[in-house]
């Protein structure tokens, strides 16, 4: 039992810092972290080498002019050919030992005469720096920092002046000889221990700026969020069901969107609910309303007794029986549609020649038409063949054509024109009737909306012809559009792609 409550905590601590660490406040803390940190690092990397490089340089300019000096004295007190002299051997010494390094005092036959760690004195000494110092016959000289062994080395020519008349001149450049070399290596170790003390100091400075940086960091994450946190706290309150109405919108930009994307889906939802009640509600009447009437019927039968005559009888069995037709036509396209509003509603695709459909549907319908003298036209433009579901297809324009008979003026028209393009194909329902009123256009693809509501027991039908055949055409990832002039007709333009686009 315990052992489960410890692997229960575990995993809900560990859950914990999965969440922390997942949220967007700390990849915000984190980002703007590690960018700090980074710049202080490449900071410290280029300051570092920045000052290594120049105390490297100042140090060369140093050595080179102490052995230029040096060089002159070696060619004033001839050192070349008398390496006894006790003032110049103080003076190498002291270079040596001040540097904290070697000297070695080459002739121009590459024979060491001078070395202060008394180790190469008499033997033949070649390196390439030396070799090219020279071979140069300038006063150039060569240098070479060795960061692995952490020393320099510089090599600087001993030159001799000779004026015209070939005597010997040392500070004026007339022709120059190089009669040999000085060699000087001397250690890193003075540069690395400021290096060292550079490095403390510049350390105890990125530490300063890296809590700066991560205080910040804390207080941006923070102050970026908050609107989130409070969008969060508005979302859940609606969840509660505590309010129902907008959220605020802050003044961030990215908070700003999603709270005004949830306020659109808010009042997106709000018109969803009204009318999924307004549905309710009319579906309630259009199914009440037959039912009464058969109610109304069958108590005047029965209070009259078994005096009513036959006639009376048979004419109110007769409208009972119409009342209960338009109840099964009512259950039927509520069928219809709820089987349409699924989200993935089933589509029976298959290759239909549109023109075929179109004269089907017009024979089916032209008995109704005859009897108040409307004509049917049926003009195809061109042949098309489309994948469409069939059934629904003729649903949309049998309710379209219907529409256009019992809405029609006697002796009117109806008029089907078919094209296409090379994606899709039209279908266009015109009639000579009444029209619709500018004002109801918007709602005529709504449920249960009639134009005419005093005429809608005279006309018949269940109000919700308009809405399945916008959701087949929706289905087939077409769209329909409607155009009326009171009084002169109306036209249904229907558009589907000749392929139906289907989802795997």
């Amino acid at each position: 039992m315990k052992q489960d409550t410890y692997i229960s905590d575990s995993k809900s601590k560990l859950s914990k810092f999965n969440e922390l660490f997942s949220s967007l406040k700390a990849h915000f803390f984190l980002a703007i972290f590690l960018t700090g940190l980074a710049c202080c690092l490449t900071m410290h990397v280029l300051i570092f080498n920045d000052y290594e490089e120049r105390a490297v340089a100042v140090r060369i300019s140093e050595m080179q002019t102490q052995l230029r000096l040096l060089s002159n004295r070696l060619i004033k007190y001839n050192y070349l050919q008398d390496t006894d002299d006790p003032v110049i051997n103080a003076e190498i010494d002291y270079l040596s030992n001040f540097n904290n390094g070697r000297v070695i005092i080459i002739n121009d036959d590459l024979n060491v005469i001078k070395d202060t760690y008394e180790i190469s004195n008499g033997k033949f000494i070649v390196s390439e720096e030396t070799v090219n110092c020279l071979k140069s016959g300038t006063r150039g000289t060569f240098s070479k920092f060795d960061k692995k062994y952490g020393a320099i080395e510089l090599v600087v020519p001993i030159v001799e002046t000779k004026n015209a008349e070939g005597e010997d001149v040392t500070y004026e450049d007339d022709t120059e000889v190089v009669r040999g070399a000085i060699l000087l290596c001397i250690s890193m170790d003075p540069i690395r221990r400021s290096l060292t003390k550079l490095s403390r100091r510049i350390a105890v400075y990125e530490g300063v700026i890296i809590f700066t940086i991560i205080c910040i960091a804390y207080m941006l994450a923070q102050k970026l969020m908050k609107p989130f946190d409070k969008i969060t706290t508005d979302i859940n309150e609606v969840k509660a069901g505590y309010t129902e109405d907008s959220i605020e919108v802050p003044t961030l930009t990215e908070a700003r969107h999603i709270a005004i994307a949830f306020n659109s889906l808010l009042r997106r939802m709000k018109v969803l609910d009204d009318s999924r009640q307004e549905f309710v509600s009319n579906v309630s009447h259009e199914l009440r309303t037959p039912i009464t009437s058969m109610k109304v019927l069958a108590d005047s039968l029965l209070s009259m007794g078994e005096d009513a005559p036959i006639e009376m009888y048979r004419d109110f069995m007769e409208d009972i029986g119409k009342e209960v037709d338009r109840e099964n036509q009512i259950i039927g396209d509520l069928l219809t549609l709820v089987k349409m509003d699924k989200k993935s509603p089933e589509l029976d695709i298959k290759s239909v020649k549109i023109e075929n459909l179109i004269e089907g549907v017009l024979k089916r319908i032209k008995p109704i038409a005859m009897q108040r003298d409307i004509e049917l036209i049926f003009e195809s433009r061109r042949t098309v063949t489309a994948e469409v579901d069939e059934v629904k297809i003729s649903q949309v324009i049998t309710n379209l054509v219907e529409n256009g008979v019992k809405y029609n003026k006697d002796g009117g028209s109806v008029k089907v024109i078919l094209d296409a393009d090379h994606q899709f194909f039209t279908v266009k329902v015109m009639d000579t009737g009444v029209g619709i009123p500018e004002d109801s256009l918007e709602h005529v693809f709504e449920r249960f909306y009639r134009v005419d509501k005093s005429r809608s027991r005279e006309i018949g039908g269940t109000g919700l012809g308009l809405a399945i055949a916008r959701s087949a055409v929706l289905m087939h990832r077409g769209t329909i559009e409607v155009d009326s002039k009171l009084g002169e007709g109306t036209t249904f333009t229907v558009k589907i792609p000749l392929i139906i686009a289907t989802e795997k």
